[in-house]
């Protein structure tokens, strides 16, 4: 892997300000919730910081590297909202130009925007480190999501935020007449289930 001050360096010449504000808040975040699940705090902070390296690259773009070099390794439903882009194009940048070979953190940054079916705990700390940063993100939503976490011990908060943060993002979705992919609702509805069944063993 690259020097972490190479990663910064690129990150700041090729994102907004703003953007690069949130992925210093969005790698933090990461740590602070690696620690608290016993994660690598090293590895969640690099997918925080390296997850949105793609987002201020044109759309035409980031379209283009997907038909014509990456090629694979994602739904075409994908395609049909230019938000998902950044994320498939993300996980390409962290392996060619940073030189990442953690699979952990590859598949992180891969699933970040719409998540995944069966998330691990780790994609599911970095997903939810890009909603709750409160370097950008609004604090009154954070400190909702937060509290979820905290009083909700293990599995059962993590899931409780996660499903939190899908129903927010799904109701945005709505109101801006965007496409939603059927991943994002698969997840959903996987998460309202799950969090159910822990629930009731609880």
């Amino acid at each position: 892997m690259k020097e972490i001050n190479y990663i910064k360096e690129w990150l700041e010449k090729n994102l907004s300000a703003k953007r690069m504000h949130h992925s210093l808040g969005c790698a933090e975040t990461a740590q602070k919730l690696a620690k608290l699940f016993n994660l690598d705090e090293n590895k969640a902070y690099i997918a925080g910081l390296v997850h949105d390296c793609a987002k201020n690259f044109d759309d035409g773009y980031l379209l283009d590297l997907i038909k014509n070099e990456i090629k694979v390794g994602f739904d075409p439903s994908e395609l049909k909202n230019p938000k998902t882009y950044h994320a498939i194009v993300g996980a390409y940048f962290a392996k060619k130009d940073f030189e990442i070979d953690d699979i952990e953190i590859i598949n992180a940054i891969r699933c970040h925007t719409i998540g995944k079916i069966n998330m691990t705990t780790f994609e599911k700390i970095i997903f939810l480190a890009d909603k709750i940063e409160t370097n950008t993100r609004d604090l009154r939503y954070t400190k909702r999501v937060w509290k979820l976490i905290e009083k909700n011990k293990g599995v059962i908060g993590l899931d409780l935020a996660l499903l939190k943060c899908f129903c927010e993002t799904i109701k945005k979705l709505i109101s801006k007449r965007y496409y939603i992919c059927e991943n994002t609702i698969d997840v959903y509805n996987e998460l309202q289930q799950h969090v159910g069944e822990l629930l009731e063993e609880d």
